[in-house]
């Protein structure tokens, strides 16, 4: 049995090299032009270059975004970009718009095309017409179950593979086709520039009745508030397999290394424990726990079962259990001592948690000594991006991460 992919964020290479050192078989990352994430720091003509071949090299792939709702005056530029990615070797580009998926076909015939899920695919229908485009993979909407799920599978070819979300920020909007973040300050959620308007806070009133509050409805095909809770589908992998998900997709190319790490170390251990173990594995609750040590809202299956339990109405602002304090940066045998680059605040004394896709996961590391990088004993990390040197028998990797309890 082939595994599924785990497919990771990757807003710069940071995360991009976050997320294959802890355990993602892919990673999706935006250009500098035509993604949907215009403001990540994303990869420009040599970034690009480099991060292909670093994850070529760890055997892994790479998909790039253009998948924006395009207007005329985008396709300037998009046929020497199509070429341009063709050349650098990218595994497929993610495509939302038909006249950018046609002019992809003709001017880059290499390029594997996977259908973005701006594209609204909720049904058999839809995805056999896609497939029929000569769309290699579709990322569903957001809005399909697990049954239907089971259906498009059965209707598509063999060859043509299906994406979905299984973790992440969810967009209140059908699809995320939005145009609340355009209304209120002009920067389009459908070229790449959405503020997250609908994280704000807001009083609704009824002008004809004086002003007075009116209590807002939910019905069973939808809601009307705005706010979304989290996707987290952990506890479900070995039904999104058995529906027919070739590739598990996290959502989150703003979101932090740490944030990306822990969600994938979380999604790499749970796949691999399915398919060590079968469909009737329970996972260990030290398991489930790690999704509640990054930033998260309250969490949702979303309408993978058919409910419509996806509504935040407490508040709209993440909650983090848990603090980066530093990024590994290597073991030095010579000294014995671990060094690392701070990130936030950490003293003598402190107990930090490691987080490592290694045997060290979860191990606590007390600072009982640490020197600066002049060997000098310091009492307190205070400096941003300091290097520190840290005695211990420890030998975490390069991109390991320490972190502290803060609630």
């Amino acid at each position: 049995m082939n595994k599924v992919e785990l497919l990771a964020p990757a807003g710069d290479m940071s995360k991009l090299k976050t997320a294959l050192h802890f355990g993602a078989d892919a990673v999706y990352v935006g250009g500098s032009k035509f993604s949907l994430r215009a403001n990540a720091k994303n990869f420009d003509g040599d970034g690009l270059k480099e991060a292909v071949e670093y994850t070529h090299a760890k055997g892994k792939k790479i998909y790039v975004a253009v998948n924006i709702f395009a207007d005329n005056k985008d396709f300037d530029g998009l046929k020497e970009y199509f070429i341009e990615l063709e050349k650098a070797g990218v595994d497929a580009v993610i495509i939302s718009d038909a006249g950018v998926l046609a002019l992809c076909r003709e001017v880059a015939p290499a390029l594997e095309i996977h259908l973005s899920t701006q594209a609204n695919t909720t049904n058999k229908y839809s995805a056999k017409f896609w497939a029929d485009q000569g769309v290699k993979r579709i990322v569903l909407a957001r809005e399909t179950s697990l049954e239907d799920i089971k259906e498009i599978r059965a209707y598509l070819p063999k060859d043509v593979e299906i994406e979905a979300f299984v973790h992440g920020a969810m967009c209140i909007a059908y699809s995320g086709r939005c145009l609340l973040s355009n209304a209120l300050t002009g920067r389009s959620s459908n070229k790449g520039d959405c503020v997250q308007a609908c994280r704000w806070e807001y009083s609704i009133v009824e002008t004809k009745r004086g002003g007075s509050p009116i209590t807002i409805g939910q019905e069973e095909r939808g809601t009307y508030l705005l706010n979304s809770k989290d996707l987290n589908m952990l506890a479900h992998v070995g039904e999104l397999a058995e529906s027919g998900v070739y590739s598990f997709k996290v959502e989150g190319r703003m979101k932090s290394p740490y944030y990306v790490a822990s969600v994938i170390n979380a999604y790499r251990k749970a796949i691999d424990l399915y398919y060590g173990q079968g469909k009737e594995v329970e996972l260990p609750s030290y398991l489930c726990d790690e999704l509640y040590k990054n930033s998260h809202r309250d969490y949702t299956t979303g309408f993978y079962f058919g409910s419509n339990d996806n509504v935040c109405l407490e508040t709209s602002q993440p909650k983090c259990e848990y603090e980066f304090i530093a990024q590994v940066v290597g073991y030095r045998e010579d000294i014995g001592m671990l060094e690392v680059e701070m990130r936030n605040r950490f003293k003598k004394g402190d107990e930090l948690e490691i987080l490592s896709p290694t045997k060290y996961w979860n191990d606590v590391l007390r600072i009982d000594k640490m020197y600066d990088s002049d060997m000098i004993e310091i009492e307190d990390a205070k400096i941003v991006q300091q290097r520190v040197f840290i005695p211990t028998d420890k030998r975490l990797a390069e991109l390991d991460i320490l972190r502290k309890r803060v609630m």
